[in-house]
């Protein structure tokens, strides 16, 4: 029994036949109008397939200038059942694509043309054999003049091979759209490509905002913590102390706040940024968006050229080192200018001292001490502390690995571990950042 996708494919054929009726009833009237002889030879059953056979030009130029890609992808797979993927967002259409496209859109017309004639041809015609043998051929169809009878009882049996084979003819015809589909519908190379880049960038920003949230509310929780349990034991006996303790987490906790309100916002503007994608792809028939200029914005989230991007917060810098040692509780040891350092290392460098100083406050002992030295085109960092007999409190387990993340984009040294009963994070950064691919010291 033929399979129901057969029908369906017969009839995407049938409409890539329909498609091309306009085409071959411009070609009748121009024939007419230049009253265009008979080729010498032929019977006129031939005139037609000549038509069509001249309009394929106009056919091509139809798939390389007009929007047909959304009607042909449609009816690659809701007819064909080809799995055909979406093309990425494009705000023009290439050459290379447009060339797919009429290729793709002059075969669908083609072979749905050659198809649709076939079956308006062969089904009257298996009909016809089928009452052969019952009223004969009264209207004289055929030279032969078949009568009534067992004379033409062969006629049903060739009507149903007939049948057959127009079956086959159509679903080989219909199988091989479906595999030429995703080549030429489909996304090309340069496309795929686009799409993986677009999701690397998309994860490396998750993975961007998954560590400043690690980094900045990680840390305002360890120090509210650690502040709120000195201020319960100092409240009696020692209420500036304690005083002090709470200012400290006021300044962590509003800080924490602004960071992830900022977070937040990317991530809220980066899914609003997404819906008006898909949006503007279902507009277009092509399969296109049409985007206005865009620019990035620091924190990489992309706006409209109409847009304006939300206001950051000011990103925090070793210039707010101070509130974070008094967050703390650390002691420092600064030798050379912090200020000279480049924005983006010394932004890097306060995350992660940041994120050494609530590992040694959550997990180690006190003194917590921090140097902090520019010299020799590099800065250095170093947060060592005493390593505490109790258990761990438990943690993401990301913090040291974010670290090294960050210190390996900048093209740093980062060395982390005990000694001498002592947990010392080292860092060493150059003032002046390598170029992509540029080499990474040992």
């Amino acid at each position: 029994m033929t399979s129901p996708v057969t029908y369906l494919r017969w009839t995407c054929l049938i409409l890539g036949g329909a498609l091309a009726m306009p085409y071959v009833m411009a070609g009748s009237v121009i024939d007419g109008l230049l009253r265009l002889p008979d080729p010498a030879g032929y019977p006129l059953l031939t005139r037609d397939p000549l038509i069509f056979s001249a309009m394929l030009p106009v056919i091509v130029l139809t798939g390389l200038f007009l929007p047909v890609r959304g009607l042909e992808l449609t009816a690659a797979r809701g007819l064909l059942g080809a799995a055909v993927d979406s093309p990425p967002p494009a705000g023009r259409r290439t050459w290379a694509e447009r060339g797919r496209t009429a290729a793709w859109f002059t075969l669908h017309l083609t072979v749905g043309a050659v198809v649709a004639g076939v079956t308006l041809a062969v089904v009257p015609f298996a009909i016809w054999l089928c009452v052969l043998p019952v009223y004969g051929d009264p209207f004289g169809l055929m030279d032969a003049g078949f009568e009534a009878g067992w004379t033409t009882a062969w006629a049903p049996p060739a009507a149903m091979a007939t049948l057959l084979l127009l079956i086959h003819a159509v679903s080989y015809a219909g199988a091989l759209l479906a595999r030429l589909a995703p080549a030429l519908l489909g996304p090309s190379p340069a496309d795929r490509l686009a799409v993986l880049e677009e999701r690397t960038r998309r994860l490396a920003e998750r993975n961007r905002l998954a560590r400043e949230l690690h980094d900045s509310v990680g840390h305002a929780l360890s120090v509210v913590t650690l502040q709120a349990g000195a201020a319960g034991k100092v409240l009696e006996r020692d209420p500036q102390a304690a005083r002090a303790a709470l200012t400290a987490i006021e300044e962590s906790a509003r800080a924490a706040l602004e960071d992830l309100d900022h977070v937040l916002g990317v991530l809220r503007a980066q899914d609003d940024d997404r819906r008006v994608q898909t949006a503007d792809r279902r507009t277009h028939d092509d399969g296109h968006v049409r985007t206005a200029d865009r620019r990035t914005y620091d924190g990489g989230c992309e706006w409209g050229g109409g847009e304006r991007a939300p206001a950051d917060p000011p990103a925090r810098t070793l210039a707010d080192l101070p509130g974070l040692l008094r967050a703390t509780g650390a002691q420092a040891e600064v030798s050379g200018d912090l200020d000279a350092v480049p924005a983006l290392v010394s932004r890097e460098a306060y995350r992660i001292a940041q994120e050494a100083l609530t590992n040694a406050v959550r997990h180690g002992g006190r003194p917590v001490r921090l140097a902090a030295a520019v010299r020799d085109g590099h800065l250095e960092l170093q947060v060592r502390n005493p390593v505490r007999d109790r258990p761990r409190r438990p943690g993401t387990g990301r913090g040291v690995d974010g670290m090294r993340e960050r210190v390996a984009l900048l093209g740093g040294r980062f060395e982390a571990g005990a000694a001498g009963g002592r947990w010392q994070v080292t860092v060493r950064l150059p003032l002046r950042v390598p170029a992509a691919g540029g080499n990474r010291p040992p």
